[in-house]
């Protein structure tokens, strides 16, 4: 079994702006927790918190709610930790140390969220109806991830993964993604009982900078292969060159940079009121 991968805070947050702004949108379809409407302190629960900058938005947008961030990367959480206190409406940021594919919900929940996290848990939606089951009347799941793995930067790293050089020392790529189609994720939710609102967006980013799309992949998408090299410099160096050649090839500079098409899947779903 291949270990955890490693991630690396400051190589992730160097695309911190563009990463983010799923996030923003996701969120522009997130209602208000009803709690918010009524007696309490809402409850909100931030599944793959990653370094905590996104998480610290919720805390913005509700300051009188209970914000937990959960990741599994003692290196994430490490960073989180400078986001984490009390919030100016009576609320508190917190984090905590959990792995999203057994997390069960302590206790009601009024939002519970994820981004560009199930992308990593195979299953993920099998455990829709555990953490609905947790929300309170009224409460909504959303969630995003990434719909590009059969984009080349994708596709190009599974084929070196399965390189007769690399087979057995890096991890390889799954053969089936654990993301679902978007209709695959509207049925399960509208299964549920839920009101779903799905959809999906390709924002064309215009990245800048020298071999800039095996930059942005350094801080997702090669964590593992990272990861499986990092006591082998010389193989790590050799792996990296290998698949950057790749993506020159599949990826050529235009006037004003290389555009990377970045294909998200979001989801919104609010169970019942009643």
């Amino acid at each position: 079994m291949s270990a955890a991968p490693r991630w690396d805070p400051g190589q992730y947050l160097r695309y911190a702006d563009v990463r983010a702004r799923p996030f923003h949108d996701l969120l522009a379809r997130v209602p208000d927790p009803p709690a918010d409407r009524a007696p309490g302190r809402p409850r909100v629960a931030d599944l793959g918190c990653g370094p905590g900058h996104l998480t610290a938005l919720l805390a913005d947008r509700w300051p009188a709610a209970h914000v937990t961030g959960l990741d599994t990367s003692p290196e994430m959480l490490r960073e989180a930790e400078a986001h984490a206190g009390p919030t100016p409406g009576g609320g508190r940021l917190g984090f905590q140390r959990a792995d999203v594919l057994s997390w069960t919900p302590d206790g009601p929940y009024d939002l519970i969220v994820s981004n560009a996290t199930l992308q990593w848990v195979p299953g993920h939606a099998d455990r829709f109806g555990t953490w609905l089951d947790a929300l309170r009347p009224g409460g909504t799941l959303a969630f995003q991830v990434p719909g590009n793995f059969t984009a080349p930067s994708h596709a190009l790293l599974a084929d070196l993964c399965a390189a007769p050089r690399w087979r057995g020392r890096v991890p390889a790529q799954p053969a089936v993604s654990a993301v679902l189609d978007p209709a695959d994720y509207l049925d399960r939710l509208t299964g549920l009982g839920c009101a779903a609102d799905v959809w999906e967006t390709t924002y064309l980013l215009l990245l800048t900078g020298p071999d800039p799309v095996l930059d942005w992949v350094k801080g997702t998408a090669l964590r593992p292969a990272l990861t499986a090299l990092a006591g082998d410099p010389e193989a790590e160096r050799a792996f990296l060159a290998e698949y950057r050649d790749l993506l020159r090839a599949a990826y050529p500079p235009g006037r004003h940079g290389t555009v990377f098409p970045f294909r998200r899947v979001f989801a919104v779903a609010t169970k019942p009121a009643g």
